[in-house]
């Protein structure tokens, strides 16, 4: 058989692929068997300028079994399967389908077809048997391959094809797919590192996590009307949840949802010096701590104006936790609303022998009836010095706070409803809204833990 050099081979193959004529042509101007022509040019577009040049190796007869099986499933030609395994002599595959036929297929030694002897040993179906059911592994194994790699380019067409795709989405299809097939298989075909993917995927699992934190962020939000800034709902999510939570995540998290304390804007007070009343000194100091329920109280009245109609609410503060005691709304301010509301705080204490109360110099507070009141049930009483709200602070921030989360917020149309509504949120403020000074409770909690 003629040899031909490899750049031999290289010309007649780019004349062929630049146009300059067919097969028979070529082979005809060449002076070499068509065959060759064809058989040269299929080696190389599939293996490039390595197709042409001398090959001798040994065939095992794994590696033949394998090519048969390959030319009998895709229907395909000696020459065909033999340029696509790299097989230089398409005969060969020709003569390894006869020896098959024949039961004699066998491992090539020295690059030679063994010669029969002239008495052939008889052999034994076992060598035989087990190179075919290797074969049949390697092939089911190639054939999962090939599966695994079709289910996965067919998720990847569903991907936006203008944007780059990046690691995250290969492991998020790889995720979906690996049940079904060979996670080796997969990141093969996807061209993704094991260590990548298990990154992704434990990445994805902390956007889960952090999606759920949200949803339980949004449900306390709105639970209490935007209320609540993201220090009071840490304290919420930390009492409602057995772990602890982070309040910078939830501050993150909050800012990244565009979710913010609905609160009024800090204004600062003048500070006008004044004496106290002659009569009334300020006892209380701005002391306003209590070691126990119904040591010091204070109270106060605030105006609410609804389209030119006024409500005024007055409130009885129990400094120990907070909790509102009593409170009295009426259209007018009277007498009868702060004498009602010091009646009612009074008849749910048990005992108001060390009391004190602490007001303003409101005109309600001077008068000698509610001083006669206070006296008959031994009560201290207490006021600010006169122009001064820093010396009633406690109760003067419920005010603010009552109506930047509740009046401001919800806009009431009517008296009624800002009526209804006052009930509302003063019963959420004694029963459900945290205070960080009380241990992250409520204030009837917080009492109730601490007298429990």
């Amino acid at each position: 058989m003629k040899k031909y050099e490899t750049e031999f081979k290289l010309e007649v193959v780019q004349s062929f692929l630049a146009g300059e004529g067919g097969a028979k042509l070529l082979a005809r101007r060449w002076s070499v068997p068509e065959e060759k022509v064809r058989t040269w040019v299929s080696h190389y577009r599939l293996h490039g300028i390595d197709g042409l040049r001398p090959k001798r190796s040994a065939y095992s007869a794994q590696f033949k079994l394998q090519v048969l099986v390959h030319q009998d499933r895709e229907q395909l030609s000696s020459r065909q399967v033999a340029a696509l395994y790299d097989i230089r002599n398409p005969n060969q595959v020709v003569v390894w389908r006869r020896n098959l036929d024949q039961g004699r297929l066998q491992a090539r030694k020295s690059g030679k077809e063994e010669q029969p002897k002239m008495k052939p040993k008889r052999r034994s179906a076992e060598p035989l048997s087990t190179v075919v059911a290797d074969a049949e592994k390697i092939l089911r194994e190639e054939n999962d391959r090939l599966r695994a790699e079709v289910a996965y380019l067919k998720k990847f067409a569903c991907l936006d094809p203008v944007e780059d795709v990046s690691c995250a989405d290969k492991a998020r299809l790889i995720t979906g797919l690996r049940h079904d097939y060979k996670l080796a298989d997969l990141l093969e075909v996807a061209g993704l590192a094991r260590s990548t993917f298990y990154y992704q995927c434990q990445a994805a699992q902390r956007v889960d996590q952090q999606r759920a934190m949200e949803a339980r962020i949004r449900t306390v939000y709105d639970e209490h009307k935007g209320r609540y800034g993201y220090r009071r709902i840490t304290a919420a999510l930390c009492n409602s949840m057995a772990e602890p939570v982070n309040h910078k995540c939830v501050q993150r998290l909050m800012q990244k949802m565009g979710l913010r304390a609905l609160i009024r804007a800090k204004k600062r007070s003048r500070h006008i010096p004044g004496m106290s009343d002659a009569h009334v000194p300020n006892v209380l100091r701005r002391d306003f701590c209590a070691t126990a329920p119904n040591q010091k109280w204070a109270t106060d009245v605030t105006e609410f104006n609804v389209r030119g109609q006024k409500l005024y609410l007055s409130a009885c503060m129990d400094l120990y936790c907070g909790e509102i005691v009593s409170y009295r709304m009426a259209r007018r301010s009277v007498f009868e609303l702060v004498s009602g509301t010091l009646e009612t705080a009074l008849s749910r204490a048990k005992s108001a022998a060390d009391l004190i109360v602490h007001s303003d110099q409101g005109w309600h507070y001077k008068m000698q009836p509610y001083r006669a009141m206070l006296a008959s049930h031994g009560v201290k009483q207490s006021m600010s010095r006169k122009g001064n709200c820093f010396d009633n602070a406690a109760i003067e921030s419920f005010f603010g706070t009552l109506k930047a989360e509740y009046f401001h917020l919800d806009k009431p149309d009517s008296i009624d409803a800002l009526e209804a509504g006052v009930h509302d949120y003063v019963h959420y403020y004694n029963h459900e809204r945290i205070k960080f000074g009380l241990q992250g409770l409520s204030p009837v909690e917080y009492r109730l833990r601490s007298t429990a």
